[in-house]
């Protein structure tokens, strides 16, 4: 898609026009009140003369944030796109700050999935242009940030279009030829270890999860170096299960389906480390994403198994469809050892327990660092990726105890989201971490304002701007 910022609407153009309405704004003067007034998530489509024009309602002034503007500007491009549009103006005069976010609502509201939808079934148009027009004098940090938008919207909508590939598609191995384009495309350092070598160098827990499925394990490495050699990376490792029966504790077979999405946490690596690449940042960055299919197959893990991880700290199964934090363990010490990191990440669809806690729409944000805490959950609300912070401490640590080894997978119904983030914490030690559960918002199954169901690449967009803003 054609993306320009401009300081003035062309003379002459064949696009559609796209405007933002405050509440009690009358745009349109034989419009009454009652029909249109501004109202957030309202909207008004008038023809003057040969153009069509949207106004989108965003409600009161003073409680106009930038979430708002990316979601009204990505449900007018919705609009407009069922309607045949192919380019799209939009007026942003007055909302300069907010540049970013609007440029983003409409490429994330441009994508769909259809790579297995029959022809006739598929839009009918897509969008080729897209124009901002702002006011002059801020031109040019509003054409900086709608660049910068823009790969980070596209790095979304290509995790998006992964994510939503189904197991059948997406394995393991698969995974790993994705992220080897990527690294030859956007000139990173790319390893793989097969299943010879992640049992050769100990990774047991990447191990046990694959054993069950014909599809064999993978851990796969990313680097990108944009900062001095000297200096420390910070590391963001993914979780990425292709597909998650269970294994031997399967699960039940209603929704059983949306298991293909259990890969998210490491395709959101893909897409933060392809941006952080794009942004040409000034800083090192590994993506880790720790790869297998939970199945029950033979040669499966079993409830009553004890794992001995990369580190060599062991961890007592009872439940195999707690696989997540055996997998990400191996990563986390491989991480710490390798690595030294300034900063941890992982992103994990980790526990139905944090969506429990929390509902659909944030991820649970756990770590011990009350800076780290605060400057990611103040960001993550005009990221459009929102957190919450959820507790760890001892008493969720007493949960996960072992009498057979250091930890057990699981430590019961209560406090599931903690218990998980506890047991993490053993792998991550005494490096600075910050573990995002993102099971709630990592896909959807109703049409948001500027996303459509299915995945959602959630985590991108906030990691990439917390790095594009890390001194």
């Amino acid at each position: 898609m054609k993306l320009e910022v401009l300081a003035q609407a062309p003379a002459s153009s064949k696009a559609d026009l796209l405007r933002f309405a405050p509440r009690g704004s009358r745009p349109v003067a034989d419009v009454k009140p009652a029909e249109f007034d501004g109202l957030a998530s309202t909207s008004l489509l008038h023809r003057e003369g040969a153009r069509r024009v949207l106004y989108v309602g965003i409600g009161a002034s003073a409680s106009v944030t930038p979430d708002l503007l990316r979601r009204a500007a990505g449900s007018g491009a919705k609009s407009l796109l069922k309607i045949g549009a192919e380019e799209i103006l939009v007026d942003a005069t007055g909302h300069e700050a907010h540049v970013g976010p609007i440029v983003e609502g409409i490429f994330l509201a441009a994508y769909k999935f259809e790579a297995f939808k029959a022809p006739a079934a598929r839009r009918k148009t897509i969008l080729k242009s897209l124009r901002v027009v702002v006011a002059p004098a801020h031109l040019a940090a509003a054409k900086k940030e709608a660049e910068a938008s823009r790969h980070i919207a596209e790095a979304t909508n290509i995790v998006r279009e992964i994510g939503n590939l189904p197991g059948n598609e997406i394995t393991p191995i698969v995974l790993a030829d994705i992220a080897k384009e990527l690294a030859r495309t956007h000139h990173l350092k790319y390893t793989v270890w097969d299943e010879k070598r992640l049992e050769k160098e100990g990774f047991g827990g990447i191990l046990a999860v694959g054993k069950g499925s014909a599809n064999p394990p993978r851990l796969i490495s990313l680097e990108y170096e944009g900062g001095a050699r000297k200096d420390a990376p910070v590391v963001i490792v993914g979780k990425a299960i292709t597909f998650d029966s269970g294994g031997i504790s399967i699960k039940p077979s209603d929704r059983m389906d949306e298991m293909k999405f259990d890969k998210m946490g490491g395709c959101a690596v893909l897409g933060i480390l392809r941006a952080v690449a794009d942004l040409k940042l000034p800083i090192n960055v590994v993506g880790l994403i720790t790869s297998a299919e939970n199945m029950p197959g033979s040669r499966a893990y079993r409830p009553g198994d004890i794992v001995t991880t990369y580190s060599g700290q062991t961890i007592e199964v009872l439940n195999t469809d707690a696989e997540g934090r055996i997998v990400l363990a191996d990563a986390l010490a491989y991480a710490v050892a390798k690595h030294k990191p300034r900063l941890l990440f992982d992103l994990a669809t980790l526990t139905g327990a944090c969506v429990v806690a929390l509902g659909g729409s944030r991820a649970g944000l756990f770590t011990s660092d009350p800076a780290l805490r605060q400057a990611l959950w103040e960001r993550s609300e005009a990221a459009g990726d929102p957190v919450w912070p959820l507790p760890m401490g001892d008493e969720y640590a007493d949960q996960i105890k072992s009498d057979v080894a250091l930890v057990k997978n699981t430590g019961g119904r209560e406090g599931g989201a903690s218990t998980a983030a506890s047991f993490l914490q053993h792998w991550a030690g005494e490096t600075p971490w910050v573990h995002l559960d993102i099971a709630g918002p990592a896909w959807i199954t109703k049409e948001l304002p500027y996303l459509e169901k299915g995945a959602t690449g959630f985590g991108v967009r906030l990691l990439v701007d917390f790095l594009r803003k890390k001194k």
